[in-house]
């Protein structure tokens, strides 16, 4: 995404939302502009969460931790699980990175994910992870490798691990699951994908519910157009309009 285009979403948004989440498919710590954008956020006195695997998390640490914008950051700890990753001190970079931040910015919240929970299938790699966390920061308590409620564990204040089940990306090539359900989509929140396109949910990373593009229609146009009132009052119902919604694996969570 390009600064204007950036700068042009803020000040679409700006009246109807503090919280901007980056991420929906992709790296955020790849951004070339991840700095500027951070800045920009600030100025408008927006709160910026971000979502990353932290392999980059290094190599930004000084350029970003002390971001006035910056309020929260996912770690998906349960990326290298399926994709190994080069550096043997990927996880101790994030953890020191973890710690450093309760010293320079003690109000950035730090979430460590491992969201890749089975019911089948005991995880070897969970148990390891977990083991290193807890030895890293001297947690006193046994922690259990469960699915939690709400925020997750809070290790100590602002730092917390989030446990949960795996799912599965939806995409339009997977089966059709059912058309009873419900979704947060277009009622907690919405995506704005790179070219500026709007779709109902953080999962649509292809683009494949289409509500229009906010680089020629307001957020207000958008949201109230027959489509999106359809979906929205869809989900009121508990039944699922879209085929790309009876392939989401992930509101069983709701």
């Amino acid at each position: 995404m390009s600064r204007e285009l950036f700068a042009l979403i803020l000040k679409k948004i700006e009246p109807y939302t503090d919280y901007l989440y980056f991420h929906v498919m992709g790296e955020p710590l790849l951004h070339s502009e991840l700095e500027y954008f951070l800045d920009l956020c600030a100025m408008h006195s927006f709160h910026a969460n971000i979502t990353t695997n932290g392999t980059l998390i290094r190599s930004l640490s000084d350029k970003i931790i002390r971001k006035k914008a910056l309020r929260l950051i996912n770690f998906s700890l349960h990326s290298l699980e399926n994709n190994k990753h080069n550096d043997p001190n990927y996880l101790k970079n994030i953890l020191e990175f973890a710690e450093l931040t309760g010293k320079e910015n003690p109000n950035l919240i730090i979430c460590l994910r491992l969201w890749n929970y089975s019911h089948a299938v005991p995880s070897v790699f969970n148990k390891n992870i977990i083991k290193e966390i807890k030895d890293f920061f001297n947690y006193p308590h046994e922690i259990q490798e469960i699915p939690q409620q709400g925020n997750g564990l809070k290790l100590r204040k602002n730092l917390y691990l989030s446990q949960s089940e795996r799912f599965e990306w939806p995409n339009m090539k997977l089966e059709d699951i059912g058309d009873k359900g419900f979704c947060l989509g277009l009622r907690d929140q919405i995506a704005i994908l790179v070219d500026g396109t709007v779709v109902p949910c953080c999962l649509d990373s292809e683009g494949s519910i289409n509500l229009g593009n906010i680089k020629n229609s307001s957020l207000p146009e958008i949201y109230n157009s027959q489509k999106a009132q359809r979906i929205y009052n869809g989900f009121s119902s508990r039944i699922l309009i879209e085929e790309f919604c009876r392939k989401c694996d992930y509101r069983k969570r709701f």
